[in-house]
């Protein structure tokens, strides 16, 4: 097959930056970019080799295990050569391991290739480590390297009290296993290093890879990192176990720390309900974990499948889901929003990342657009944390070939209305519509007001939404409280059930919040913290609709600009109108005062994936108790809850000496 010369290209970059990440990963144990990231790229390439097999050599990053072994230390040739898993990310992606292990199994031996098991395991984030015996007493501790040759870290590895220096029984054994520091080591290193100005370490892998490999065993004795072992390479002096689950019963007989949480599988549904389980009580493990191990448990099946020139066939790493990801920008397009604002978003090559596929992502505004300078063509790095929609956070700008456009707002839109004109806002980094009639914009202020966050009407989606006022049946806000079941009668696809459910949940909406009225009305620059401060701060709508522009400054987090909106807003005849006609059919509930809450006056960020809660639900309960769900982080902030992948805030927060609460420390703080 012909290779193209943009295929080349992208091919050599694809390598030179796998090369340099390798280095910075496994070498320096300092990476520049998320693990997610640099496995995309591994992967890409992999997938180009495969498809173009002219372009690998012997030396291709992609047949590279782990790095090169540093200078510092003295070189350990392995006995027995040391493997990567390959990774799978989906239940299909397992389901496709298995059977290509059944089809080689059927080619190659003559073992049954139905009737092998699965013993699965924690795949924890640290530092691989393969240990020497002689006659039960320890004798060397080495890296992985590169695979054929690591480094000599023995002295090290003997300061780790799980590493027995003496085994129970007298045999020469090379084991492999993974040192890995404890959550709670990490953030005591942390905040020593924070408190002697150094650069805090992003994860407990880097940090166990640079305690292991400290010239001073001293440095690494302060540590106090843990040890699981989890395979026998080699093995004279006892009988070979043959199974899996066997051997990790003997190394905990021979002395060796063994994680206990693994089971025996029968199928991939077993396996696919065991990693769902950890998945959600990840963040309660005391080590960070990455996914689970999957291996044949049978050793004679093992022996049978062998490997592949860059993995084991036996065995596969099922990671958790991704929350940063590489793809390519197809195009850019605006989307107008509720108050007219135009929002340009990516569309991307879909990707999986967070769990679900992602074919669109938010670039928020022009003037995000200039400092990411991402253009249509480019390889982005896309981020995706629990409930946040997408974004795009970086642009590999590596990876072009000049053929990439840039982009540039147009000077018309054509779902603006009117002429299409748009404008800047002056002073923001946004654009908007000048006109305010067309049927898009009108149409999103609707969804808005009858969405989950609002007045959250149950059954009012979109597109029933559009059929009603595209019918004339809905012009105003009020006019939704006022359908009836005939008025249904012409939206297509509606049926008596529907319809009667639709009417209940319209008429559960009546009964309302001031705060959720307030973000539902679409007032510029009203998010939906701004709408609980203002309703938290006047009580009742007769207040803010009579309130001063001078008077709404004096709200904390309201500034000029937000004040000037709100002012304007309540003044414009149009929405006087509007208001005096939609406040009889509601029902507005009094604002308590949370004075007496146990989070009185604080202001508290929350950050990453929580296991119990949505990040909505923990704010919800912040504000409940009387504090303020802030975005980012500062000096006045008075404590962050973290969950899982909580990114760059939770090192701010410990730069700045801020409490770094989890989850359950929240929970019993709201108790």
């Amino acid at each position: 097959m012909s290779v193209s010369p943009n295929i080349t290209n992208r091919h050599r970059e694809l390598t030179r930056l796998v090369v340099y990440h390798q280095s910075r990963y496994h070498e320096e144990d300092n990476p520049e970019i998320a693990d997610e990231v640099y496995d995309a790229f591994v992967r890409e390439l992999r997938e180009l080799e495969k498809t173009y097999p002219t372009l690998k050599t012997t030396e291709s990053p992609s047949e590279r295990v782990g790095g090169a072994p540093r200078k510092e230390f003295t070189k350990v040739r392995h006995q027995v050569r040391q493997w990567s898993f390959d990774n799978v990310f989906t239940i299909e992606e397992l389901t496709h391991w298995r059977d290509r292990a059944v089809r080689h199994l059927e080619r190659e031996s003559a073992l049954d290739p139905q009737t092998f098991t699965f013993c699965t395991e924690h795949k924890i984030d640290g530092l691989k480590v393969i240990l020497t015996y002689q006659k039960g007493v320890f004798v060397q501790g080495a890296t992985r390297g590169d695979g054929t040759v690591g480094e000599d870290i023995t002295e090290n590895l003997k300061t780790v009290h799980s590493i027995p220096l003496t085994l129970t029984q007298s045999v020469d054994i090379i084991v492999g296993g993974e040192a890995w520091l404890p959550r709670k080591e990490l953030d005591r290193i942390n905040k020593e290093r924070s408190l002697a100005g150094e650069q805090l370490f992003a994860n407990c892998r880097n940090a166990a890879a640079g305690a292991l490999r400290q010239l001073d065993p001293k440095v690494t004795a302060s540590r106090k990192l843990a040890c699981f072992i989890y395979d026998i390479e080699e093995v004279q002096g006892v009988s070979m176990p043959q199974t899996q689950t066997e051997e990790l019963a003997l190394l905990g007989t021979l002395g060796f720390s063994v994680n206990p949480d693994f089971i025996a599988c029968a199928t991939v549904a077993d396996v696919e309900r065991y990693y769902q389980q950890l998945l959600k009580k990840r963040e309660k493990q005391p080590f960070e974990i990455d996914g689970v191990v999957i291996k044949i448990n049978e050793v004679s099946y093992q022996r049978a499948l062998g490997y592949t020139a860059n993995a084991p066939r036996f065995g596969v790493a099922y990671k958790f889901p991704a929350e940063q990801v590489t793809t390519q920008v197809e195009d850019i397009v605006l989307q107008v929003g509720r108050t007219g604002v135009l929002t340009p978003v990516a569309w991307l090559t879909p990707v999986r990342v967070a769990g679900s596929v992602v074919s669109r992502a938010t670039l928020h505004n022009e003037d995000q657009i200039r400092r990411l300078d991402v253009r249509v063509g480019d390889t982005v790095v896309l981020q995706k944390a629990g409930d946040v929609i997408p974004e795009v956070v970086s642009v590999v700008k590596e990876l072009r070939t000049g053929k990439e456009k840039k982009y540039t707002f147009p000077k018309k839109v054509t779902l603006c209305g009117g002429d299409g004109s748009i404008e800047r806002v002056p002073g923001q980094a946004a654009w908007r519509c000048v006109s305010k009639d067309s049927f898009e914009l009108i149409a999103r202020k609707f969804h808005h007001f009858v969405s989950k966050k609002t007045l959250d009407i149950d059954g009012l989606g979109p597109k029933i939404m559009d059929g009603l006022l595209e019918r004339g049946l809905v012009r105003t806000y009020a006019d939704v409280f006022t359908l009836q079941t005939g008025d249904f009668a012409e939206v297509p696809g509606f049926k008596d059930k529907a319809v009667q459910n639709l009417l209940s949940g319209i008429q559960e909406a009546r009964h309302t919040t001031l705060a959720r009225l307030l973000f539902a009305l679409s007032i510029d620059q009203v998010g939906e913290e701004t709408a609980r401060d203002l309703a938290q701060h006047f009580g009742t709508l007769k207040k803010i609709r009579v309130a001063t522009q001078e008077e709404l400054e004096l709200i904390e987090g309201v500034g000029p600009v937000v004040a000037a909106s709100v002012y304007q807003w309540f003044r414009d005849p149009v929405h006087d109108a509007e208001l005096d006609a939609l406040i009889p059919h509601l029902t507005i509930e009094s604002v308590n005062s949370a004075s007496s809450g146990r989070l009185q006056g604080m202001g508290i960020v929350v950050t990453g994936t929580l296991i119990s809660l949505s990040r909505d639900e923990a704010e919800e309960y912040i504000r409940r108790a009387g504090g303020k769900a802030v975005g980012s982080v500062s000096k006045s902030t008075s404590f962050v809850v973290a969950g899982g992948n909580p990114g760059s805030k939770v090192a701010k927060a410990q730069s700045l000496g801020v409490p770094v609460l989890t989850e359950a420390e929240f929970l019993e703080r709201l108790k």
